[in-house]
């Protein structure tokens, strides 16, 4: 096989050539032209028949020319391992502010030294800076709820190596994926699908609409994370690989992220005679190292690293987690489609929240679902979440919970399928209540904010509302510029009316999207106007 042609910039043209020996490619493609979008189709095969095929054959065909740069945009963009390393976007996305227990780094600087595996295989790896993120959630019945979840987050060279790891296995995930028939199937952290939660919601809600009658199920998984068995993720790794036991180099890096080590974000704000709060943690961000080497060296024999003991639970927060999340789930993700896809069903899964879709054929379609559940229940690491398991049927514009059939409580039966940020409720789509309440929340809090100090900061220095617009309102919602304590501005590139517009768009305006954000400049303005009657009363 050979294929010529590039397509770095989506103006050129591939063109491949099949050897007459070659059987296991099943359809014979001679030209792939026009490469901007979905132009570029044979004339005589649809997409659904073509796409993966076509990435598939392109794909062996890599080995026997590893210098080609890339694929066409609509497809991937694929790039040899040289010039990842040497990219500046991933020296970019490798970068972060905040301090560690080394010096902020990024890949280029460690290019040699990441992708060498005799290093890696003796590298030693730095212990997690850990904290617990406090979100605020809401509910009807209970109102503000609030919620904790373990966050850690890598030293900077660790970092490098994770994400340099990440891209390998990222490469072998997507083959594998498309091999077996399930690329469309595990939505999150894929580097070659080139969509977004939005048009993975459309594409369930569509396939729901143009199934009628049919059950769907919705669920996620207990502390997802947190449970991922060692055991059976290294089986699923080698299994990735191709091997009976990982090269050395993974295994360290398997290890690292099994048998991790964390240390406190609250231990080391002490340490550093800092305050446990925001302006703390900005001070602390603001060093070059959480630690100099001689502290990390004398603290870290006393008792603030904390080992991972379990046999189970990987860290949230590492750029490598989502990706292994993912090769987790590679046989079970296989065994669902097959049994969904046998019944003309479909079935994706976003990290840890997944949606199955069945047409109705009577009974079997609901021992289908009770079988799914046997079955992802009987992975090691994985049990389905009771009061998130939802069972519905749709038939007519109707959405009906039907969970009574699979016993889920009366009381934790919901009436709309919320899936991906976006509610169904079986005859218009909106966006989710609880990301609307978000949005709100922060925009009152920080008109709160202007209000309480009656439009003065501590300094006496007026504070405009410029950045509240800007943050919260269609003015910002095309990018801005929010001006900083020092007086600069940093350029945003849009707001949460950009992400309600973006959504609108691919939904249409047949739906619900922008009901709940419509009178946002009116509520802005509501919510400001007890400052200016103060300023009335002041004067």
């Amino acid at each position: 096989m050979r294929l010529a042609g590039s397509c770095l910039d989506g103006s050129h043209h591939y063109q491949t050539h099949q050897d007459g020996d070659d059987t296991s490619f099943p359809l014979n493609y001679t030209m792939i032209e026009h490469c901007i979008l979905g132009s570029w189709l044979p004339q005589t095969h649809s997409l659904s028949e073509a796409g993966d095929h076509v990435k598939l054959y392109i794909r062996r065909s890599r080995d026997a020319a590893p210098h080609i740069g890339g694929y066409c945009n609509f497809m991937e963009y694929f790039m040899t391992i040289q010039e990842w390393l040497n990219s500046d976007n991933t020296d970019n996305k490798s970068r972060r502010g905040y301090a560690h227990f080394d010096c902020r780094t990024g890949i280029k600087k460690h290019r040699d030294y990441i992708s060498d595996p005799e290093k890696i295989a003796r590298h030693g790896f730095y212990p997690f800076i850990h904290y617990e993120k406090k979100q605020i959630k809401y509910s009807k019945s209970g109102g503000k709820v609030p919620k904790k979840r373990d966050i850690c987050y890598a030293a900077h060279i660790d970092r490098c190596i994770y994400q340099y790891y990440s891209f390998l296995l990222g490469e072998l995930y997507n083959q594998r994926v498309t091999s077996d028939g399930i690329s469309q199937v595990a939505v999150a952290y894929r580097t070659n699908l080139h969509q977004n939660n939005i048009d993975f919601a459309k594409q369930a809600i569509s396939f729901i609409r143009s199934n009628s009658p049919c059950y769907i199920m919705i669920g996620d998984f207990t502390g997802f994370f947190d449970h991922l068995d060692h055991q059976y993720l290294k089986q699923q790794w080698c299994s990735l690989m191709g091997v009976a036991n990982l090269p050395k180099d993974h295994y360290k890096v398997f290890r690292s992220v099994t048998h991790y080590n964390i240390w406190e974000l609250t231990d080391l704000l002490a340490l550093n005679h800092l305050e446990d709060n925001r302006a703390g943690r900005r001070a602390l961000n603001s060093q070059q190292r959480v630690l100099t080497p001689d502290e990390y060296r004398t603290y870290s024999n006393r008792d603030h690293i904390r080992p991972n003991k379990n046999t189970y639970g990987i860290p949230q927060g590492s750029p490598i987690s989502g990706l292994l999340a993912n090769v987790y789930m590679l046989e079970i993700d296989k065994t669902i489609n097959n049994l969904v896809t046998d019944l003309n069903g479909l079935y994706m899964r976003y990290s840890d929240d997944f949606i199955v879709v069945i047409p109705n054929t009577g009974a079997l379609t609901s021992r289908a679902l009770q079988d799914i559940s046997t079955r992802f229940n009987a992975v090691a690491g994985l049990t389905l979440e009771p009061h998130k398991t939802q069972y519905f049927k749709f038939e007519n514009q109707v959405l009906e919970n039907c969970g009574a059939q699979f016993g889920v409580p009366l009381e934790g039966r919901k009436q709309v399928i919320n899936f991906l940020g976006f509610t169904f409720d079986g005859k218009k789509v909106s966006i989710r209540m609880k990301t609307i309440g978000k949005y709100y929340y922060r925009m009152y809090g920080k008109a709160k904010t202007i209000n309480r100090n009656n439009g003065y900061s501590p300094k006496g220095n007026r504070i405009s509302a410029e950045n509240l617009y800007a943050l919260y309102s269609q003015k910002g919602a095309r990018g801005y510029r929010i001006k900083q304590k020092d007086g600069t501005r940093k350029w945003h590139s849009g707001n949460f009316l950009s992400y309600v517009q973006r959504a609108e768009k691919k939904f249409g305006k047949g739906e619900l999207i922008s009901k709940d954000t419509r009178r946002h400049m009116q509520k802005i303005k509501e919510a400001l106007k007890g400052r200016q009657e103060q300023e009335k009363t002041t004067t």
